[in-house]
């Protein structure tokens, strides 16, 4: 028979990964009494690219989130890199931030924690009921029952809201070199199989990261394929162990179910080619706050599906050009020979700019390829 809690809480999230953290922060602004639960030891580290985009760091300052300068490494604009062709683009408003995924937990638990989150690591959820969610053999009762646990989200199996319309797996591994960085981009270097994604993330540090659809291909030997990024990385001492994650695209009918809701990659996500991750969880916390604050989740699987269209359709023209060398080829010389096209495509990708700017720039890269 399960103990209970006499505390009861307006809102228990289950996982404190920067999703859950950012939601509870959210949520706290707007006066809801909050508590997290994690299995885990912070701070919590996640094979990424660890690019924060500047719509991610817009929507860090929405939550009242500064990132110290003395954490982050800036950088300015996005290089695609491919067969010795080269284009590039600065964003056209503010910068982007590299940043270990450590680091960033940390400023996240110190701002929920100043917030009045209550946190609870190392603590085994092991099911939700009627009442609320049971930790270590304990029911604890709570109004809304938040599920911030990842892609393999088990509040979302729970909550029978493990019914998707569609789902795709890739795979990531990542290791940091010490090695100044050689550019104030964050670079996308394509393969015929594979993308890699180098992010300086200090002065004298960077972050590269592989993904690809195969869990056999490794940095080591995937590097084999990019000679001049392996050429720069050849006597570059290791900074940390190569790390392995599973980058899911997944799309679900609904993403809360009476008083249980997901955010972040529990709630479904997108391929981490666009490197939005952390932009969209943070923009589903904000969300999400107001809509547990005005009773009102149907406001939230609305708006849900809206703030995941445009990340979903830049990871589809994205994995398009990964998998068609031909295409891949004839975008990089329109890219080369029209840079405005690419600044177009990046402003899109980052979310600046109007839907008409964003329509004629892809009529006319259209154009371009087919001419190309």
């Amino acid at each position: 028979m399960l103990s209970h809690s006499s505390n009861p809480v307006d809102v228990f999230i289950v996982g404190g990964g920067p999703a859950g953290l950012a939601t509870a922060i959210a949520a706290r602004r707007r006066g809801l009494s909050v508590t997290v639960a994690d299995g885990a030891v912070p701070p919590i580290d996640k094979p990424c690219g660890e690019g924060l985009m500047p719509d991610g760091l817009a929507a860090l300052q929405e939550l009242g989130i500064e990132i110290p300068p003395a954490d982050v490494h800036p950088f300015r604009g996005i290089r695609f890199v491919s067969v010795g062709s080269k284009a590039e683009a600065v964003f056209s408003h503010g910068v982007a931030y590299g940043i270990r995924r450590t680091t960033l937990h940390r400023i996240l638990i110190d701002y929920a924690a100043s917030a009045g989150v209550s946190m609870l690591w190392q603590a085994s959820v092991s099911g939700i009921t009627a009442d609320g969610v049971v930790v270590g053999g304990k029911m604890m009762p709570a109004r809304w029952i938040v599920g911030a646990d990842g892609s393999s989200s088990r509040v979302r199996r729970w909550a029978g809201l493990d019914h998707r319309q569609r789902t795709s797996l890739r795979f990531g591994f990542r290791r940091h070199y010490r090695v100044a960085p050689w550019s104030d981009f964050m670079e996308l270097h394509w393969g015929d199989n594979c993308q890699i994604y180098v992010t300086p993330v200090g002065g004298h540090e960077i972050c590269v990261a592989l993904i690809s659809s195969s869990p056999q291909v490794r940095l080591d030997k995937a590097l084999e394929g990019f000679p001049e990024l392996a050429t720069r990385l050849q006597h570059a001492e290791h900074a940390s162990t190569e790390r392995g994650a599973i980058s899911v695209s997944r799309k679900l009918r609904h993403v809360y179910d009476g008083r249980t809701v997901l955010v972040g990659d529990a709630s479904g996500g997108v391929d981490a080619i666009t490197g939005e991750g952390l932009c969209l969880a943070f923009r589903q916390a904000l969300l999400l706050g107001d809509c547990l604050a005005d009773d009102n989740l149907a406001h939230y699987q609305t708006e849900h599906r809206r703030l995941i269209r445009r990340p979903a359709l830049m990871a589809r023209l994205m994995l398009l050009i990964g998998e068609h060398a031909r295409l891949r080829q004839r975008t990089m010389q329109v890219f080369e020979s029209r840079p405005q096209s690419f600044a177009g495509m990046l402003a899109m990708h980052v979310g600046e700019g109007s839907t008409r700017d964003h329509i004629a720039n892809g009529v006319s890269l259209g154009w371009q390829l087919l001419k190309a």
